[in-house]
């Protein structure tokens, strides 16, 4: 059986996998538990989350059946934060929860959205989820990657930049009063609280990023679409052009990239790319390993 994770900044998407030895799988188990960043969570909280939420998931996912050691013949593990530095601690911690294996390995959620939707192939991978990266892969490494610097230097194109760009322009009058009230009805805050939001609570790039579902229910307003199209124009311009490779599609997994799709070719189109497989979970590809 083969175990597959794909970690973001706020939740973890979980496979259970059984391989039949002949390139076929038959997909046992699907769960999920909050985001796992090793660059921002110690030892004890990645355990809790382990040991916690994920074994338990995964228990009720096999009705009860306890896991014994072994019965997980590999794991592989993609998520935000896990950088060279971290693919052993975190190799470490899964083996502590799952059971030592030999096929235990993390990566990057990068390396993990580039193997899901290139498979073999060479092109270019974005993740346009809460927060954004992308990259040119070669069908078995990242050859480059233009650093995407979070949610305040960069991340153009995620949930995050969306959502503070939304606010920017609600405020600032560039969107109709209309879809302001609107906005606060919805969400029962005034300007003061948003800010109080934004500024002194835990996690505002989440916060941010979770204002998708109103953008989206908006998008028949012609200046929040504009908004919208304008983020992905500018995360290709910034992030994609200096690959210099518009002879390849570009393709992307994560919410923003799946629900804003039409708002994302277009502008990929009047930037010069095609567009190749836009999935929400890297996990829905058939190239998942």
């Amino acid at each position: 059986m083969i175990l597959i994770a794909d970690s973001g900044s706020t939740k973890t998407d979980w496979m259970l996998k059984h391989s039949a030895g002949d390139d076929s799988h038959r997909v046992i188990a699907r769960f999920q538990t909050q985001g796992i960043n090793p660059i921002h969570m110690s030892d004890a909280q990645i355990s809790s989350i382990l040991n916690g939420e994920a074994l338990r998931a995964l228990t009720l996912s096999l009705e009860g059946t306890p896991l014994d050691a072994g019965r997980i013949s590999s794991i592989h593990f993609y998520g935000s934060g896990v950088r060279a530095d971290q693919e052993e601690r975190m190799v470490r911690l899964l083996g502590e929860a799952f059971g030592p294996s030999p096929a235990t390995e993390a990566h990057s959620d990068l390396l993990g959205a580039a193997r899901a939707l290139c498979g073999r192939a060479e092109g270019l991978a974005c993740i346009l989820g809460t927060g954004s990266n992308s990259c040119l892969f070669d069908g078995s490494r990242i050859v480059a990657n233009t650093p995407p610097l979070g949610y305040i230097l960069g991340d153009e194109g995620s949930g995050a930049v969306l959502g503070k760009l939304f606010l920017n322009a609600l405020y600032k009058g560039v969107i109709g009063s209309e879809t302001k009230k609107a906005f606060e009805e919805e969400n029962r805050m005034t300007l003061a609280e948003v800010i109080e939001r934004v500024y002194r609570q835990p996690l505002p790039n989440r916060w941010l990023a979770s204002l998708s579902p109103f953008i989206h229910s908006r998008l028949s307003d012609p200046a929040v679409e504009a908004l919208v199209t304008d983020s992905f124009s500018t995360f290709i311009a910034r992030n994609i052009d200096p690959y210099r490779r518009r002879d390849l599609p570009i393709n992307a997994v994560g919410s923003i990239a799946f629900y804003y799709k039409e708002q994302l070719c277009q502008a990929a189109a009047e930037a010069g790319y095609a567009v190749g497989r836009i999935v929400r979970s890297p996990l829905e590809c058939p190239c998942a390993s």
